[in-house]
């Protein structure tokens, strides 16, 4: 016959054995639910941080954007002209985009006393590298038009090019690097020469050397 005692201690270890297994099991699931929450932290953590950087760096090409128009801005602002003939102080100036002829004449101490008005059009808008010539009375004048650089380049009412032949001494003067003795040594090559007979001509004019002939080339012809 069986003992009852030995088959009440087997039913204890089975029962205990049960438990062991079942405190495993649970254990073992919650250290796998576990793992994954960290997994998930990590992955949403390294979301956030590229879509921090992504906007951080759409933030960076906003504002470079910003400061280079802001530059742009800035440049336009304020434009350059040269102020030269009958003025109280010749000189470069730096005025506001958009000011007339009359404004930079001001900067440059007005009119002297000798300074013949008809010779320019004080209402006339200036632009950056332009040249404001004044006459003196006396001298062989036509209306002058502001010269500039820039709207040469740009064909705009300016395009037209100086003609060596035939523009007075003041007309000379309206291109950017020619002054009052420049003007007045082609005026003198070409009347003692008969005339220009081509631009590369000018070369043999007092101070005008190879690298000023192509500064000027662009704005004078022959023809």
């Amino acid at each position: 016959m069986l003992d009852v005692n030995v088959i009440v201690e087997k039913l204890r270890e089975y029962k205990l054995s049960i438990g062991v297994l079942l405190v495993g099991a649970v254990l073992g699931v919650g250290f796998m639910l576990i793992g994954k929450t960290q997994s998930t932290a990590i992955q949403s953590s390294a979301t956030i941080a590229q879509e921090v950087s992504f906007h951080s760096s759409d933030e960076r090409e906003e504002n470079k954007v910003e400061n280079q128009t802001e530059q742009s801005l800035e440049v336009l602002e304020f434009i350059t002209v040269d102020v030269k003939g009958a003025v109280r102080k010749p000189g470069l100036y730096e005025v506001r985009n958009g000011s007339r002829v009359n404004d930079a004449v001001n900067m440059a101490g007005g009119l002297a006393e000798n300074a013949e008005t008809k010779s320019i059009n004080l209402a006339q808008k200036l632009s950056d590298e332009a040249v404001v010539y004044v006459a003196t009375i006396g001298e062989e004048t036509t209306m002058v038009t502001v010269a500039s650089e820039q709207e040469n380049q740009n064909g705009n009412k300016n395009s037209s090019k100086v003609n060596l032949n035939t523009a007075t001494e003041v007309e000379l003067q309206t291109i950017s690097g020619i002054g009052q003795k420049k003007a007045t040594d082609i005026v003198s090559y070409r009347e003692a020469n008969g005339g220009f007979k081509t631009v590369d001509d000018l070369q043999n004019v007092s101070g005008i050397g190879t690298k000023t002939l192509e500064k000027l080339r662009e704005y004078v012809t022959v023809d």
